[in-house]
């Protein structure tokens, strides 16, 4: 009797013991589905979202819906970037207190090929760019795919586009890697702007022969899903730029006026922010159509308002090896012309700086005829930093100059280009000494009672020598005129870093709230050898499937041991 009653203890304590582990099991994930227990343990922090991110989150007032079109039949790497993207945008929702939802959409998925083709269509008209998508199998054949890896962000019926994939000439794992980093950053900068109650508005100076609209017609689309974006002229006017939180100047061909540089000096004082693209020395590139161009010294009158700012722009321009080709018409066994690729030393590819969040991670910026800066004084107020530069085989000429396309057929030699990393990009931040300070200004205008000042408040600038990067090729037919992609290779579809260069250099402007920050985040490249994973296929793949299989047989076994042993030592 005894023995009995304790094997009934035995078997009672089995069973709690049981009904314990499976209440614990329904429990306790019941438990903590009520609870906001959220725990990064990754080294690199890729899931803890900013303080700007979860200020921004935090104070939306209306929905947002957002149309992932990522998902469907893609490759493994894209797989990779759909599940940041769907991790990210949990944490967002988490973050607005669910005022974000969103889904994922395959735009290939149950449709027949002219429906496909009228999405596609719709898609791209939205903003969304497609990749057309080659992929091979093991058996050496190939299929082709169009991917849309991008969203739609929908607030308040306004519809903006984000693109995820960089447009990079790095390998394909570096891009998809580049765009995991940038995705904070890109979702919560256009949600920033459309939730925002104010838009700022940024000002095209014009007056001084600047570049016309049509040739900065792709960067002003652009721009205008962040901002609002005016043209106009000075005239002279104390305040007629207060209203705007950026001013670009871009391509001047006639001096200002010093009645505008005053305008512009008290409008930086009072904290504006400038963005100037300009050249010293003046080249007519449409005049190469005959084989020759001249450049000449062009002065703007502005000199001495950037030299007082901290900076020079030399009127020389500048040569590099590593340059943007162009094409030239050659002779073919002297009876046929044919078009071939020549380098040319005047169209250099800049390069952008690696470690500041304007231009970490950009291509190369393409440049035309571009100057060089020098930075001077020593004011310890003023912050300088360069974005861009030459390559480490470049070199000036001083104007007057000759150019011929006869030059492109030459082969440079490189100790000839001894001049390395020329800035041609520079970032001023800081306090700024007016170029107006102890100087009479009342003929300068009409307002008697205006109140110069001689030091400003902390703010920015950006010097660039060379107004090219900002313009887009123009193409016409009768009187038709469509503006091209800014910074796209029209012979060979490469995109420079141009537009991304200057949207980024107009946000930094103008950043309050420290989301270009977001621009500096690093993730670490933890990428599989293929060549070991191809040779060892087979060894890989049995422990990938039979290895789990295995560890639980054999944790199966000696469980069944050792549950055996303690019980018949019982007996």
């Amino acid at each position: 009797m005894p023995e009995t009653t304790g094997d009934n203890r035995i078997k009672l304590r089995s069973w709690l013991k049981f009904l314990t582990v499976v209440a614990g099991i329904i429990l306790v994930p019941l438990a903590s589905s009520f609870l906001r227990l959220r725990y990064d343990l990754t080294e690199d922090k890729r899931f803890t979202l900013s303080e700007p991110t979860r200020h921004v989150l935090s104070h939306l007032k209306n929905d947002i819906y957002i149309q992932v079109y990522l998902d469907g039949e893609i490759p493994i790497p894209l797989k990779r970037l759909k599940r940041s993207v769907g991790e990210m945008l949990d944490e967002f929702r988490i973050a607005s207190d669910k005022k974000i939802d969103y889904e994922f959409i395959n735009p290939s998925g149950g449709k027949d090929a002219k429906q496909r083709e009228a999405l596609y269509k719709t898609i791209a008209n939205k903003g969304l760019n497609p990749i057309d998508l080659h992929t091979g199998d093991s058996e050496g054949g190939a299929s082709q795919k169009i991917i849309f890896p991008g969203m739609i962000v929908n607030y308040n019926g306004i519809e903006v586009p984000v693109n995820f994939l960089n447009n990079s000439t790095s390998s394909y794992e570096q891009n998809i890697l580049r765009s995991v980093e940038g995705l904070e950053y890109e979702m919560i900068q256009t949600i920033a702007t459309l939730s925002s109650d104010t838009i700022n508005k940024i000002a095209f100076i014009e007056g001084q022969g600047e570049l016309p609209e049509i040739e900065t017609a792709d960067i002003t689309m652009n721009l205008a899903r962040f901002f609002t974006i005016d043209r106009g002229v000075i005239g002279g006017k104390p305040g007629i730029l207060d209203k705007y939180s950026a001013v670009v100047i871009a391509g001047p061909e006639k001096a200002f006026n010093e009645s505008d540089k005053l305008v512009l000096d008290q409008y930086i004082m009072n904290g504006g922010k400038v963005m100037w693209l300009v050249d010293e020395v003046a080249v007519n590139s449409d005049s190469l159509v005959f084989g020759e161009t001249v450049g000449l010294y062009r002065p703007l009158n502005i000199e001495d308002q950037l030299f007082r700012y901290g900076v020079r722009i030399n009127p020389a321009i500048v040569q590099d090896i590593e340059c943007v080709p162009i094409r030239l018409m050659v002779m073919n066994g002297g009876t046929r012309q044919q078009v071939v690729p020549a380098p040319w030393v005047y169209y250099p590819l800049l390069k952008p700086s690696a470690n500041h969040p304007i231009t970490r991670n950009l291509n190369r910026v393409e440049g035309e005829f571009v100057n060089y800066i020098d930075t001077v004084g020593l004011d310890p107020a003023i912050r300088k930093k360069i974005l861009l530069s030459t390559s480490d085989l470049s070199r000036t000429i001083s104007p007057p100059v000759m150019i011929s396309l006869k030059e492109a057929e030459l082969t440079p030699v490189e100790k000839d280009f001894n001049k390395p990393n020329l800035p041609v990009a520079v970032l001023l931040e800081g306090i700024f000494s007016s170029a107006f300070k102890n100087r009479t200004v009342s003929n300068l205008t009409e307002d008697k009672n205006l109140k110069i000042r001689t030091e400003s408040k902390e703010t920015r600038m950006i010097v660039i020598a060379d107004a090219d990067i900002i313009r887009n090729e123009v193409k016409r037919s009768g009187l038709n005129e469509t503006p091209l992609p800014l910074g796209q290779d029209k012979y060979t579809g490469q995109v420079y870093g141009n537009r991304d260069f200057l949207i980024n250099c107009l946000n930094w402007l103008v950043d309050k709230n420290g989301i270009m920050e977001l621009r500096s985040r690093e993730l670490k490249l933890r990428l599989l050898n293929h060549k070991i994973i191809k040779a060892d296929r087979l060894k890989w793949q049995l422990i990938n499937i039979a290895g789990p299989v295995i560890i639980v047989i054999l944790g199966g076994l000696l469980y069944s041991y050792f549950r055996t042993k303690k019980y018949t030592s019982h007996l």
